[in-house]
């Protein structure tokens, strides 16, 4: 499957990136509309987070879904959403520092020592950082064979983010288990994709 190179660059990435601005311009038009129920500010940390950690679940996906398509396309698509991922985690962790502590530095430092859904949060932000400072073409020539072996810190950032969640979470843990079942899916292709190719 292929799409006409012009097409492709014209209208499905434009497209797939204008998909991927609309969570954000939603919680923004809840905002403007005051339309985020008793609990506004929670609702966009929450909001920015779900959507950071679901792009970053679909990012994953892309592989599969070539396998499965033959569609090489869409591995050109991933980039993009790498960085709509980080874009939202970023936004979801600013949401945090601002409107859950206000700036309040020693408050933030005790929260990150004392609530391990925040200490593993905060880890998968500083991991997941590289990875988007490295996806331009000029950080992949540069590092050459190194920017794949970094790049492979995605699946355990993907771990620490839906654990996160699971930890987040007081009662109702369907929808982390949702997203932990989907990880597993994405990640147990991999690995009996690389089973199949060594036995070759």
């Amino acid at each position: 499957m292929r799409i006409p190179e012009k097409i492709f660059s014209r209208l499905v990435k434009p497209l797939v990136f204008i998909l991927l601005l609309i969570p954000a311009l939603h919680l923004g038009w809840g905002i403007w509309q005051e339309a985020l129920g008793a609990n506004p500010l929670e609702a966009i940390i929450r909001g920015l987070g779900d959507w950071g950690l679901r792009i970053l679940l679909l990012t994953l996906a892309i592989s599969p879904l070539r396998r499965l398509t033959g569609w090489g396309q869409l591995l050109r698509l991933r980039r993009m959403l790498g960085l709509f991922a980080y874009f939202y985690v970023v936004l979801h962790l600013f949401g945090y520092l601002w409107f859950d502590q206000f700036f309040d530095w020693p408050e933030i430092w005790i929260d990150i020592i004392e609530r391990p859904f925040i200490t593993i949060g905060m880890v998968a932000v500083v991991l997941l950082t590289p990875l988007a400072v490295t996806s331009t073409k000029g950080w992949i020539r540069r590092l050459g064979k190194n920017w794949k072996r970094l790049h492979l810190l995605v699946y355990p950032i993907a771990i620490l983010a839906v654990i996160h969640f699971f930890w987040m979470v007081k009662l109702d843990i369907s929808e982390p288990t949702l997203y932990a079942g989907v990880l597993s899916i994405l990640l147990g292709e991999r690995v009996f994709n690389a089973i199949r190719s060594k036995m070759k």
